[in-house]
């Protein structure tokens, strides 16, 4: 089965961590030997790669084709206009994977099926190939494309008809296929395939040994918040905790905009001492800072299916979130930690003194987290692709 993976939430030698999640599910589908892939991954088209544009130049210094991990990668560039842009945004962005998507078949990659991941833009985008190549399609929802952008009249419109036009729709959580349900789309249509977590990348380590290879003090509270520096990942809440934590220490892993403003607000509090922004960790090397922490903390004001949760709680590190979208389908027991009440620093400490007062044994973290692997979830896929394909014969 030849599989066209279409999503702009894909990884790039540029972007190493970004939409990470998607090329760990492909990993694991290839791992079958059921499936052959190849990604195009559109990138907004940006005129320069001058430092000072920030993320934008990054856009442009993204190669437009690539090899990753032995899969080749496609990075066609689609116009993305000011002000009519969110609206604009699907057209756009398959009519500049188009000729990308006919080179692969000319050069005999002739895909039985696309795979889009994001409902939107990424997903309609994917509904206008499938039509113009003739070709059945299912599309994931994330987070986002869900609870935020069907907000919007014209957006929301087109992700209800390319729910109607697709094979399938998939959601990380529950939630998410509640959401679409509610919204219109077909029931029997909807199907809830959870991410997995790679449980030997992310294993645990002996505390005391990662504390001393990353430079860490041996008996020391450490809290750890990671994902991208922005006022969605709620580190800023983590920040204003360590005020009512006087014997924590906060470790933030990542990078974005709001690491100088974040900085700012630790000075302002006064524990700038107490805060380390450890910068970007390449995903092999995290579980050493997940086994390092007495807990991870993740105040997210969205997230649809939070990876970093699994990750932590498969290196034996239970964790303290907010209780949104997917998350209580994730922490559902005391070995994996506790929820937040609410988005605030006293809720999080709440919280922390909860999961500090069980005093864990971290085995039992990892033992819950075990059942989180992608196996369910890869052979799902495969019989939903196989389905499709048998239909679209018949």
């Amino acid at each position: 089965m030849k599989v066209l993976l279409f999503s702009s939430l894909f990884p790039s030698s540029v972007r190493p961590t970004h939409g990470i999640f998607v090329e760990t599910r492909l990993r694991e589908l290839l791992k079958t030997g059921r499936i052959e892939a190849r990604v195009v991954a559109p990138v907004p088209w940006f005129p320069s790669g001058a430092k000072r544009f920030g993320e934008y130049a990054q856009f442009a210094r993204t190669p437009t084709h690539e090899q990753r991990n032995g899969l080749e990668v496609f990075h066609p560039r689609y116009l993305l206009l000011p002000k009519v842009g969110m609206t604009l945004a699907p057209l756009a962005m398959a009519l500049g994977a188009r000729a990308t998507l006919n080179r692969l078949r000319e050069q005999g990659f002739d895909f039985d099926l696309i795979d889009a991941h994001y409902y939107y833009p990424d997903g309609v985008a994917a509904s206008l190939l499938a039509r113009w190549f003739d070709r059945p399609f299912v599309v994931t929802a994330r987070g986002t494309d869900l609870n935020l952008i069907p907000q919007h009249t014209l957006p929301r419109q087109m992700i209800l008809r390319t729910a109607q036009q697709a094979a399938g729709s998939i959601g990380v959580c529950q939630a998410l296929m509640d959401t679409l349900k509610d919204l219109g789309a077909q029931e029997n249509k909807l199907h809830t395939f959870r991410n997995g977590v790679d449980l030997e990348r992310f294993r645990p380590e002996p505390m005391a040994e990662a504390r001393q290879n990353l430079g860490l003090e041996a008996k020391r509270t450490y809290l750890l918040s990671v994902g991208h520096l922005i006022e969605r990942k709620g580190h800023h809440i983590a920040i204003e905790a360590l005020a009512l934590l006087p014997e924590a220490r906060l470790l933030i892993v990542g990078e974005g905009p709001e690491k100088k403003a974040l900085g700012l607000l630790a000075q302002r509090l006064k524990v700038e001492d107490r805060v380390t922004f450890v910068g970007q960790v390449a995903q092999p090397e995290l579980r050493w800072w997940y086994s390092a922490s007495d807990a991870v903390v993740l105040c997210s004001s969205r997230e649809g299916w939070a990876n970093v949760l699994l990750e932590s709680m498969a290196c034996g590190t239970p964790v303290v979130a907010t209780s949104i979208w997917g998350t209580p389908e994730i922490v559902k027991d005391d070995a994996a930690g506790a929820l937040m009440k609410e988005r605030t620093a006293a809720s999080l400490c709440e919280a922390w003194n909860v999961v500090a007062s069980r005093r864990l044994d971290r085995r039992d973290t990892r033992r819950y987290a075990e059942q989180f692997s992608w196996e369910a979830t890869t052979w799902k896929q495969i019989a939903l692709f196989e389905k499709t394909l048998r239909e679209r014969a018949s």
